[in-house]
């Protein structure tokens, strides 16, 4: 199971008819208590669709019972008629599960630029309120899905330390436009912890910091991203803010592992690791330099492990942000250093890059202690064609 893991919450996907494809399209989670506590983090992207603004608001005062999600759609650069839009699914979704509508988050993904079809997403919201259950999960999970080639789900299960049981679930699309300030993503998160709002925020913000901002597919950034977690309380387990936030970030990480591992069209993940850096900011900014580099992406996908094309892309990171010194970088590629103080290392020969889908890139800065990793994708044919016909 997945988001219905946790106990408390129940779930519906439905098909609306908003996807020309006639898959399903609408998804309904609720959090049946005795809690009603929530948190979310959005898009950092200036345009935000009008879902995100109307979330951001309704979550500010830590609650929320109810999210209502579609794929077929992002309501996006759609004006004030896309807001009312927005406020009509909440109204509804309201009426339907006997709640406030400012209690219910709305999420939206799919083409920006054209009005959801309201009656179709109206009646959908009526067909899947009364099927909602605790075998759910599932179904939403799918319903969600626009360019994803597979449902992503998640559950960890932890004990307090007196012994007592408690979990967190989730759910997740975004196979594209994966990239800092969350990814093209919506993702909901349950847990029957019995947590604050104050500590469940503060846990999301940590575990996505870790995890969903740090996968950069292809440096594109949505106006949809939402991450939202629900807190039900059911399980009586009263958890620390440290223990939500280590289960909460393994949840996001297992699900921004699973986006990159579906990244549309790619052939290969990659996983740049820089160590050694004056500081964690430092090592993120050289990282993502190098997974932005459509020439490092394009080698990877033809095989070749190029790390001249690793060290320029690290060159881009202003002195100010990331301090080293050029002639000391190493660089390592699936364990084989081809690169050592800024100059050749072993053969590059020896890296194989065609037997596994997984590349694993390592920067040495040779300037501090600190780490971070970033994991990206290859570029691919298959990801210029699919994104030249998305909208076709």
């Amino acid at each position: 199971m997945t988001v219905t893991h946790p106990q408390g919450f129940r779930a519906a996907g439905v098909t609306a008819g908003l996807k020309t494809s006639g898959r399903s399209d609408l998804a309904l989670v609720v959090n049946d208590g005795p809690l009603a506590v929530a948190a979310a983090v959005f898009t950092t992207n200036r345009v935000q669709a009008a879902p995100v603004v109307w979330s951001r608001q309704a979550v500010a005062d830590g609650v929320a019972q109810a999210v209502v999600l579609n794929s077929g759609g992002a309501n996006a650069c759609t004006g004030p008629e896309g807001f009312a839009d927005t406020h009509r699914t909440a109204e509804h979704t309201a009426t339907a599960l006997g709640i406030s509508a400012g209690d219910v988050l709305v999420c939206s993904t799919g083409l920006i630029g054209e009005r959801l079809a309201m009656p179709l997403l109206l009646a959908g919201i009526s067909a899947a309120a009364p099927v909602l259950s605790a075998d759910g999960g599932a179904d939403a999970a799918t319903a969600i899905m626009t360019t994803d080639t597979v449902p992503k789900t998640v559950v960890v299960e932890r004990r307090t330390p007196e012994g007592q049981p408690w979990s967190v679930g989730g759910m997740a699309k975004g196979a594209g436009m994966l990239a800092p300030g969350l990814a093209t993503m919506l993702c909901v998160l349950t847990t029957d912890a019995h947590v604050d709002a104050v500590t469940a925020d503060t846990a999301l913000r940590a575990a996505t910091a870790a995890t969903f901002d740090r996968v950069d597919s292809d440096g594109c950034m949505s106006t949809n991203d939402t991450v939202a977690l629900l807190a039900s309380g059911a399980s009586g387990a009263a958890v620390s803010l440290a223990d939500l936030t280590d289960a909460v970030t393994a949840a996001c990480a297992a699900l921004a592992r699973a986006m990159v591992g579906d990244a549309e069209g790619a052939s290969h993940d990659i996983a740049v690791s820089v160590v050694n850096a004056e500081t964690e900011q430092a090592a993120v900014a050289v990282a993502r330099a190098v997974t932005r580099s459509n020439l490092f992406k394009a080698a990877v996908f033809g095989n070749d492990p190029n790390w001249g094309r690793v060290l320029a892309a690290v060159g881009t990171v202003p002195v100010e942000v990331a301090a080293y010194e050029a002639d000391q970088l190493d660089v390592a590629i699936n364990g084989v250093q081809i690169c050592r103080a800024g100059g050749v290392g072993a053969d590059r020969a020896l890296v194989d890059l065609s037997s596994a889908r997984e590349v694993h890139v390592e920067i040495d800065l040779h300037a501090g202690a600190a780490s971070a990793t970033v994991w990206s994708n290859d570029l691919t044919h298959d990801y210029v064609h699919e994104n030249s016909a998305y909208s076709s």
